[in-house]
C-alpha cells in the first residue's frame, strides 16, 4: 500500500521552479527520506504533501485522496514537526500539547494522558510545567516531535528533524524515530545529514535543484556507486551535500 503517490509533481514560485516534475511513491510502514542541500526541493516537496502549499501541476494523493481535493481530510491524519520551532512561548510543555490537540478536536480528559504518554516517549515529563523559553534547543526538537503525534498520526512528517543539535540531541531523537518506525509508523522525513539518512531510511531520494537524481535503499544506493551517500550525490552533481 503507498501512503504517498506523486507522479509528475511540479512547483513554481513565480519564475523559480522549485520541483520539475518529480514522481515517488512512500510505502506504508517504511522511512522514507529526501536527502539533498538546501534548496534542493526537498521542504517543497514535503509541504505539498502536508497540504500547505499546492502544486502548480501533477498529482499528489495522500491516503489515496487528491491533495487539491481533500486537505482537511489529509491533514486529520498527518502529524508534522517543522524545521523552525513554532511552539507558544507563553506556555508551558504540557500546555503546548493540550492546546495542539484541540486543533484535532481532541478533549482535555484525552489530551492530559496522551500528552503525558508523549512526555514519557521524549523523556521530557519532568519538564511538564515549565515555560517554552526556559527549554535547551534539542527539548524543544523533543517537545516539537511529541506534539507531531498527539493525534495518533497515520503518516508522521519532519523536516529536517534533528538540524542545529549537538551529537548526544540528534542521537536521541534518532531513537525515538527508531522506535516509531519499529512500531510501524510510516515516516517522511527530509534531512541533508548522510548519517541520518543511512540509520533511519528504508529508501532514500537524492534530490537537487527541485530533481530527484536516484532513489533507493541507502546500501544499494552505495553499492551502486561506492562510497557513503555522500560519496553518491558527489558523483551525481560534482557538488558537496553539506554545502
Amino acid at each position: 500500500m503507498n501512503v504517498v503517490t506523486a507522479r509528475n509533481l511540479t512547483k513554481d514560485y513565480n519564475a523559480l521552479r522549485a520541483l520539475s516534475s518529480i514522481d515517488f511513491e512512500i510505502r506504508e510502514g517504511e522511512c522514507f527520506g529526501f536527502l539533498g542541500p538546501n534548496g534542493a526541493g526537498k521542504t517543497t516537496a514535503m509541504s505539498i504533501i502536508y497540504c500547505f502549499v499546492p502544486p502548480t501541476s501533477g498529482e499528489v494523493k495522500v491516503f489515496y485522496k487528491d491533495v487539491l481535493k481533500h486537505p482537511s481530510e489529509i491533514k486529520s491524519r498527518l502529524g508534522v514537526m517543522p524545521q523552525d520551532n513554532n511552539l507558544d512561548p507563553d506556555l508551558t510543555v504540557l500546555e503546548n500539547l493540550t492546546l495542539y490537540a484541540r486543533y484535532y478536536n481532541i478533549m482535555k480528559k484525552d489530551s492530559l494522558p496522551r500528552a503525558s504518554k508523549l512526555l514519557d516517549f521524549v523523556e521530557m515529563r519532568e519538564k511538564a510545567d515549565v515555560n517554552i523559553q526556559k527549554l535547551s534547543g534539542g527539548m524543544k526538537r523533543r517537545l516539537l516531535l511529541a506534539r507531531a503525534l498527539i493525534n495518533n498520526p497515520d503518516l508522521l512528517v519532519l523536516d529536517e528533524p534533528t538540524t542545529g543539535l549537538d551529537p548526544y540531541s540528534r542521537h536521541s531523537v534518532w531513537d525515538q524515530l527508531g522506535r516509531l518506525k519499529s512500531d510501524g509508523m510510516t515516516l517522511l522525513l527530509t534531512t541533508h545529514y548522510m548519517e541520518e539518512a543511512e540509520k533511519l531510511c528504508d529508501r532514500v531520494a537524492i534530490m537537487d535543484s527541485g530533481r530527484i537524481l536516484t532513489l533507493d535503499t541507502p546500501s544499494n544506493l552505495m553499492k551502486t556507486h561506492g562510497g557513503n551517500l555522500e560519496d553518491v550525490y558527489m558523483k551525481l552533481t560534482g557538488k558537496s551535500l553539506e554545502g
